[in-house]
């Protein structure tokens, strides 16, 4: 690896009105990382590509009656399945990439496996958060065109983060920002028209939706990606690399798994919630393992309780590759993990399995009591590294016969090596793996450690007397842990907080267009008290006053007072600014906030290519009356995923959804008719 492969450098902070946010990396720059993205993005256009021409076939085949035509059909799709299988091996090459992502020193070390940043295509907010804020709030929508111009471009930076905190804060800040505009501009009861497309991380395969909800899923899986991204990164040949190699999967974990707790309809692969909880176990099992570095660090003393807690450290690293591996294995993730990560947790598992036998035969056979040692301590130690002794062996009686302790040595000496040729034979069946030098030299490296003592030791008869040996208790000083990720931590300003305080001016929630109110104080009176926080409402209205006369009413809300905005401005502030007009009259404008009314039905429409019906959910969306009683409200309603390629097909439809927020029910829940289908976009996905 070179200098090439480090990521450019963050960009210095910049000024957009009254926050703060930082550029993302230089899309063009040639970085290891950013060929790899160039090439997955290539490849994400292929496999659309690919899928779109083996749905027109499998539509062709179901229509075509001609006997010579379906067996055309038929030759033209299995060359498409051939076209999409190798895409997507190209894309599992991609993904174990792992030499890429590593740090740049010199390290003999098994490497790590990071995920790639998921890729999405450019979103224009601009035509219809101006309409929005026209029709909904009554207010100059150009007024506003910077702050969505500051929304576009940060959302720009996310699609290229630095690979280091700053990029990790990067994505945080939009990621809360997101919570902002979903709060003033996507009402519960209405589609905004803005069509979000991701891609797939694992799979290439784009999804798009009409939902918020998808695209804040995204941005959470690209924060726990970058943090696996910084974690092979780290300088592992340092205690304070390790540490932080630690920390970066602990808090990768934490959010993949806030992800799949939160975001339960996510209709891609790599989120689904079977997905997410493998990708947790693998964040887990590679901070146990930088923790098992970490101990090694400094050198192993060939010490008996020093060589006891590294076994049982390494049998915890085995242990949890193990189960790794078991749930690679497990349907449904089963068809979308890359083969080659399935192969290099079966590979670990192998290699720390053999290491924890390996210390254990060291410790057996190097050291012998003698006089003035802890008998019981050892002895201790000893019984806690097995669940049972071997037949017709205790701990202080072994530890005592040499020839006991010799033989059961060169049984767990036989383990390791039976592991290390496992693990040796695992890592040649993988193409991928073998590819992978450093990964290759250190399981020779421990293989020959394990052969080569066991070499010296053998005897003719050892066939004869080996033990069947029990496994090594995995037992570790520092258990890794989830680490939630810490949103409250990153300070953001919301870029439409002009719009007024969040509790009232926000989309779920209606009011009339501002009314202009002349009157005028009569001795200081100005005839009404004013209460709550911003904004201020007028409270305790005399009804023959000026103001109540010129049209006031009590509850409404105070937005401006002689073109001062009043929206953020306290009841103290609002009565001091009143009453410093004196008798002049005085021009001040306020809003009714409205009940609920019927609005546009709740509808979120998904498209994913190729997705299986099997991972969908089958929704029944019947609509007898057009025509809805606009006095009624909106039931809660899930949102919709759309199958369908006509209009009037049948009315159902096979669904995945990303959970809407809805309106409480309080009358009859309306009907609503099938979302219309949306086809892909079609433009070019991002550049990293």
């Amino acid at each position: 690896m070179t200098d090439t492969l480090l990521p450019a450098a963050p960009q210095p902070l910049e000024k957009e009105g009254d926050g703060y946010f930082r550029k993302g990396c230089n899309p063009l720059a040639q970085t290891g990382r950013s060929k790899l993205q160039n090439q997955r993005a290539a490849l994400n256009q292929q496999i659309l590509k690919a899928v779109r021409m083996r749905t027109g076939a499998e539509n062709l085949l179901k229509a075509a009656t001609n006997q010579k035509v379906r067996e055309q059909v038929r030759l033209e799709l299995s060359f498409l399945n051939s076209d999409l299988q190798m895409l997507k091996e190209e894309l599992e090459g991609l993904n174990i990439s792992v030499g890429v992502y590593q740090s740049t020193e010199e390290a003999f070390t098994i490497p790590l496996i990071p995920l790639g940043l998921k890729e999405t295509k450019d979103v224009d907010f601009s035509v219809v958060l101006k309409d929005f804020i026209l029709e909904h709030y009554s207010e100059d929508s150009y007024l506003y065109e910077d702050e969505i111009a500051d929304l576009m471009d940060l959302r720009q930076a996310c699609r290229t983060p630095s690979r280091d905190e700053a990029g990790v804060e990067l994505l945080m800040s939009y990621f809360i920002q997101l919570g902002f505009v979903e709060s003033r501009f996507f009402p519960p009861t209405r589609q905004m028209g803005i069509l979000f497309t991701w891609y797939d991380s694992l799979t290439g395969v784009p999804v798009s939706q009409q939902n918020l909800l998808l695209e804040k899923a995204s941005i959470l899986f690209n924060i726990g990606a970058l943090y696996t991204q910084i974690g092979t990164r780290c300088n592992r040949q340092t205690e304070a690399g390790l540490q932080s190699a630690v920390d970066a999967f602990q808090r990768a974990a934490g959010v993949l798994n806030y992800l799949k707790e939160t975001f339960t309809h996510t209709p891609s692969y790599d989120m689904s919630p079977a997905m997410l909880s493998v990708l947790v176990k693998m964040m887990l099992a590679q901070a146990q393992e930088s923790t098992f570095e970490k101990i090694c660090l400094s050198g192993i003393q060939n010490e008996f309780f020093m060589l006891v807690k590294v076994a049982q450290e390494a049998a915890k690293v085995g242990e949890v590759y193990r189960q790794l591996h078991t749930a690679m294995n497990q349907e449904p993730v089963k068809e979308n993990i890359p083969y080659s990560w399935a192969s290099l947790a079966c590979v670990k598992a192998h290699h720390y399995e053999a290491l924890a036998h390996y210390f254990t035969a060291t410790l057996l056979i190097d050291h012998r009591l003698k006089p003035g040692t802890d008998e019981d301590h050892q002895e201790k130690c000893l019984s806690q590294l097995y669940d049972h002794m071997p037949e017709g062996m205790t701990p202080l009686a072994t530890l005592k016969n040499v020839h006991q302790r010799q033989q059961l040595g060169k049984s767990h000496l036989c383990r390791a090596v039976t592991h290390h040729e496992e693990s040796v034979r695992e890592a040649s069946l993988c193409k991928k793996l073998r590819n992978i030098e450093v990964l290759q030299e250190v399981l020779s490296a421990a293989h020959q450690r394990s052969r080569l003592k066991y070499t010296r030791l053998r005897e003719d008869y050892d066939l004869l007397n080996l033990i069947d040996v029990p496994d090594i208790i995995s037992k570790t000083e520092r258990e890794v842990e989830i680490i939630p990720p810490q949103f409250s931590k990153v300070t953001v300003t919301d870029f439409f907080q002009k719009l007024g305080p969040l509790s009232v001016f926000s989309a779920n929630k209606r009011w009339t267009p501002p009314r202009s109110i002349h009157f005028a104080a009569e001795e200081g009176d100005l005839g009404f008290t004013l209460r709550g926080n911003s904004p201020v409402q007028v409270h305790f209205l005399d009804p023959y006053c000026s103001a109540a006369v010129a049209g006031a009413k009590e509850g409404d809300y105070i937005v401006s007072t002689q073109d001062v905005d009043c929206k953020w401005l306290t009841v103290s502030e609002v009565i001091k600014l009143l009453k410093s007009f004196g008798q002049n009259d005085i021009e001040m404008k306020v809003v009714s906030l409205l009940d609920a009314t019927s609005s546009v039905h709740s509808k979120c429409a998904t498209y994913s290519v190729g997705m299986q019906k099997t991972y969908s959910m089958i929704c029944l969306a019947i609509d007898d009356d057009d025509k809805t009683d606009k006095t009624k409200k909106i039931s809660k309603k899930l949102s919709f995923l759309s199958w369908s390629t006509n209009k009037n097909r049948q009315k159902s439809a096979s669904t995945l959804c990303l959970p809407s927020v809805g309106v409480r029910v309080a009358g009859p829940p309306v009907k609503k008719k099938l979302p219309s289908p949306f086809s892909l976009l079609t433009s070019d996905s991002s550049l990293y």
